[in-house]
């Protein structure tokens, strides 16, 4: 099928992935939403039209959709404030251990747009363009909104330097995010 969206599902399969870690701690929940995604892509791909994006794209918006679901159905399960993690000291762990975990709460402590923002950029590898393609803005817009974003997390972090390392930092350790 020359318009099959899943035509290079390794690809998909990596990007996807990356994606949701940003998105999601916990390792088996990403699994499950990943699975989701994939089985709601296989179920809707007669639904793709090449002429309003990528394949990436596509996918990449059924899996915000199925993060929503996840985090909608946590939500209820789980009120809010109730099972908040305490993060570790400095002094118990070391190095990356430490910076992994000092990052994932901070992206935590963003809004949602943030978080959604600088996972789709740095989780999912995808460039302004094509995050404003799939989010409807324009792509300045979306490099001014990652811009602000990126200086919230500096905040959070508590970096000054004007530089975050978010890129060095993979929630997903085993799983390549390359192209």
């Amino acid at each position: 099928m020359r318009n099959d969206p899943l035509a290079n599902p390794d690809q998909l399969i990596r990007r996807v992935y990356a994606y949701v870690a940003y998105r999601v701690r916990d390792r088996a929940e990403v699994e499950d939403i990943v699975g989701d995604v994939f089985e709601r892509a296989l179920r809707y791909r007669a639904s793709f039209d090449r002429s309003r994006g990528e394949p990436i794209q596509w996918i990449l918006g059924i899996a915000r959709r199925c993060v929503d679901d996840a985090r909608a159905a946590q939500a209820t399960a789980f009120p809010i404030g109730e099972h908040e993690i305490e993060p570790p000291s400095a002094e118990d762990l070391h190095g990356e251990v430490v910076r992994r975990l000092t990052l994932a709460a901070a992206i935590e402590e963003l809004d949602e747009r943030d978080r959604d923002l600088i996972s789709l950029r740095y989780g999912a590898d995808l460039t302004a363009r094509q995050i404003g393609e799939l989010l409807n803005l324009r792509t300045n817009a979306v490099e001014v909104a990652l811009h602000r974003a990126l200086s919230r997390l500096r905040g959070a972090i508590g970096e000054s330097d004007g530089e975050t390392r978010v890129r060095a930092v993979d929630p997903a350790p085993g799983i390549s995010g390359s192209s």
